[in-house]
């Protein structure tokens, strides 16, 4: 009977995880009245199946390489944590900065916090980012390129060539999907092509992405971890993965 109850239990933790796309040991705890040491027992044998990632306080869902969402559904996903991220990530930027603002969920939260920066310049691929700066009077440099309808980003060789009229000083890159011994990833390959030129053109290279992102991989590889200066996320991201990080001389900012 107790493995029955058992399975039956780890069956809800993986409908939880498809609907919510995390879970944490508190509320697992409190929904299904068991102790915590249950609860991460029940992580780790599902780690161990593959089915989830577990983090400090919790699990991810593990994303299947090379599925590219519609950008209103990945909008929904850790909202929240996109927010707060955006929000850290603006106080980094300084006036008469030029930056790279590549598309994504997000990016675009970076971009809803620069209204008070001043004579600010942004490059960017994006439609929907574009059309937030040009609320708060920022210039814009809009890149051009083939429309991808998934993402509103635009891609391909005239905004390839276009990033290399300019080298700017921070440049904020999305992905979806990060690794410290690999890379960082995004699914269409073109995107890919165009972010490795706007790490390139770029002083500093901030990562900005929520922590469901760490240790998956995508189709699209964009670069090795080592271009990278700055990574902003929230406090859930794997243990082992923020201690490479920081052994690595990477910065790591908590949200």
């Amino acid at each position: 009977m107790s493995q029955i109850l058992t399975i039956d239990r780890r069956v809800k933790i993986l409908d939880l995880l498809n609907t919510h796309g995390q879970v944490s040991v508190n509320e697992l705890n409190k929904k299904f009245n068991v102790s915590e040491v249950t609860i991460r027992n029940d992580l780790s044998h599902l780690e161990k199946k593959g089915l989830l990632i577990k983090t400090r306080g919790g699990g991810l869902k593990i994303q299947r390489v090379g599925i590219d969402q519609q950008l209103n559904e990945k909008a929904k996903i850790f909202s929240k944590e996109k927010q707060a991220i955006g929000k850290k990530a603006a106080e980094i930027i300084n006036n008469n900065d030029t930056i790279i603002i590549d598309s994504g969920t997000t990016t675009v939260e970076v971009a809803k916090n620069l209204g008070k920066i001043q004579n600010l310049t942004v490059i960017t691929n994006a439609l929907n980012i574009a059309s937030q700066l040009i609320r708060d009077e920022i210039r814009v440099i809009l890149l051009g390129g083939i429309l991808r309808s998934t993402s509103l980003s635009l891609i391909g060789s005239i905004g390839e060539n276009s990033i290399k009229n300019f080298y700017c000083d921070k440049c904020f890159i999305g992905v979806d999907g990060i690794d410290s011994q690999s890379g960082i990833f995004t699914p269409n390959p073109e995107e890919a092509n165009l972010n490795k030129l706007m790490i390139q053109y770029s002083k500093e290279v901030i990562v900005v992405t929520d922590s469901s992102k760490f240790k998956r991989k995508s189709f699209g590889f964009i670069a090795p971890i080592s271009k990278v200066h700055i990574i902003i996320t929230d406090s859930k991201i794997p243990e082992d993965e923020l201690k490479n990080l920081q052994s690595m001389g990477i910065k790591v900012i908590l949200v």
